[in-house]
């Protein structure tokens, strides 16, 4: 390797690791005073509380660090430049990121079905039955949260844990961590693979990580951070809804919504796997076209 390009490759590899250390940085202190304002306010273990808890983690770990880092290292301090905010895309190709994230939830079932039975070793027993802990935890959590008796407190659920989700990550992962990784394959990968893991949810890993690269891709052809948060809305709303009208049935109905695709009905969770790689060919046409 030529001296002069060993040096640039130092240089880029420096820059990535001075610059990921200030967003983690970052995001820890904003973390920590999130937790220790919530303590002060009195934060409790009532649902209501902990959704403000959850409204002030993603927001001190996930919105504000990638805004003040884009705002540090854009030369003319616009963050919404350097986060690809400033760029929309058309109507049809917003439209048609939204069918292709709509025709992957029966895959995603699938996937995660398949993900949930991956066992480890009996070496390994403790750890697989700590994950699985971890896993319920987090699913009567959750269901907690989405609990709601009215229109009012469906719009909340869908803003908390829909919209916000949904901008907070696509600007940290994609619109941060990717772009400092490069953009390429590798960078979507390792970032996909990222978000996916900091969801501590390993049986929902694979489908996630899977969705997280389609994300990546998405935002590489468009160039624009907007329709992955489009589509990540998309995926997240359509849990939320699904919740709200399956809970008036009742545990079936939520069953239901979980495992459409999966099971005995896993040949629409291939049928679906299929469509969402076409819709995404197509996708990649019609952008490279442009």
């Amino acid at each position: 390797m030529p001296r002069k390009v060993k040096q640039q490759w130092l240089m880029d590899k420096k820059r990535i690791f001075i610059q990921i250390l200030v967003w983690v940085g970052i995001m820890a202190v904003l973390t920590v005073i999130a937790m220790v304002l919530w303590t002060i306010c009195g934060g409790s273990q009532t649902t209501a509380s902990l959704k403000w808890l959850q409204f002030g983690q993603t927001v001190a770990t996930f919105l504000l660090p990638p805004i003040l880092c884009a705002w540090m290292w854009d030369e003319g301090h616009r963050p919404f430049n350097r986060l690809k905010l400033n760029k929309g895309a058309n109507v049809q190709l917003f439209g048609l990121a939204v069918l292709i994230m709509i025709c992957a939830v029966p895959a995603i079932n699938l996937l995660a079905d398949l993900n949930s039975r991956i066992e480890l070793p009996r070496s390994l027993d403790f750890i697989e039955q700590k994950m699985r802990a971890m896993e319920e935890a987090a699913a009567a959590l959750t269901e907690q949260f989405l609990k709601a008796d009215s229109i009012g407190g469906l719009l909340i659920n869908i803003g908390l844990l829909a919209l916000l989700p949904a901008l907070s990550e696509e600007l940290s992962f994609r619109g941060t961590l990717q772009q400092i990784l490069g953009n390429k394959h590798l960078a979507i990968w390792l970032t996909a693979i990222i978000f996916s893991a900091i969801h501590m949810q390993f049986y929902g890993f694979i489908p996630r990580m899977l969705m997280g690269a389609m994300f990546g891709y998405i935002f590489v052809w468009t160039g624009s951070l907007w329709v992955p948060i489009v589509m990540h809305f998309t995926n997240n709303s359509l849990a939320v809804i699904a919740y709200y009208l399956f809970d008036e049935i009742g545990e079936n109905g939520k069953n239901c919504a979980d495992t459409f695709g999966a099971g005995t009905t896993w040949y629409i969770g291939v049928l679906s796997l299929v469509i969402t790689s076409l819709g995404l060919l197509i996708f990649y046409r019609k952008t490279h076209r442009r």
